[in-house]
């Protein structure tokens, strides 16, 4: 069943991509501002079907570490998922992500119209410099700016070393830095097919200081995702915590 479940799901994001990667035309051409919005609806419809289809419960605690404008979203990074889920818990999200993304035909210049940050992995001088000048424009217009300092997507449970360009961004910005602790590789793993049902916790934790140093920075965050993973019931009955997520403030978990 479980394996069915992914099935429709695949074919229901491939579907829904597709028609709405085509929709988008017009708005590229004639409402560029609309990108956002789209972009917000697109990866909203994606994660309720994820949620209905292949029985996952969303879980976000800690909405109340997050500040009113601009921050740095410090997020672990183990899934997919993870690169959908922020559109819909913040309300001006803009990814760092890798510069091949922006090359899917209809995605790639949708995700430019909306504001995401490419960053490209080769010549990481040039990159470094192009990157805080992008962190600066988001920040000046009220962005909610979302990287995975890992740099890659890792095992539930494990962690990488993290990569310093946020140290360097915080600095260029006095963004406080959120850290935010997920288990979504328990459901929809690093480079894995099937999606399971149950619940995925995203734990945002209080904010780190733009100013301690490189070092503190990266140790605070190591350690802040310590602390905020220990919260976790990923049992699959663990369905009805109190939750901070979507759409409200207050409420109970939701499948977005």
């Amino acid at each position: 069943m479980i394996f069915v479940r992914t099935c429709l799901f695949n074919l229901y994001f491939v579907l829904l991509t597709l028609a709405m990667g085509i929709a988008a035309l017009p708005i590229r051409l004639f409402a560029p501002r609309l990108a956002l919005p789209y972009a917000k609806l697109w990866t909203r419809l994606s994660v309720a079907g994820l949620c209905r289809i292949c029985g996952i419960t969303v879980i976000v605690t800690g909405r109340e570490h997050l500040p009113a404008g601009p921050c740095l979203l410090a997020s672990q990074h183990q899934s997919a998922f993870d690169t959908l889920v922020w559109m819909n818990l913040v309300d001006r999200p803009a990814y760092v992500m890798k510069e091949e993304l922006t090359r899917i035909p209809l995605l790639g210049p949708m995700l430019l119209l909306a504001g995401m940050i490419p960053v490209r992995r080769t010549d990481r001088a040039k990159a470094l410099r192009a990157l805080l000048v992008s962190t600066g424009q988001a920040a000046a217009d009220g962005r909610q700016i979302v990287i995975f300092p890992e740099g890659t997507r890792t095992r539930a449970g494990e962690t990488s070393r993290l990569h310093p360009g946020i140290v360097a961004m915080a600095g260029h910005t006095g963004l406080p830095i959120i850290p935010v602790a997920t288990d979504s590789g328990l459901r929809w793993s690093r480079n894995a097919f099937v999606k399971r049902p149950g619940p995925i916790h995203i734990a945002i934790g209080p904010a780190l200081p733009p100013d301690l140093g490189k070092a503190r920075i990266l140790d605070g965050i190591a350690t802040r995702w310590q602390d905020l993973s220990t919260g976790f019931d990923s049992s699959p009955d663990a369905r009805n915590p109190v939750d901070n997520s979507v759409g409200s403030r207050t409420g109970h978990a939701t499948g977005l």
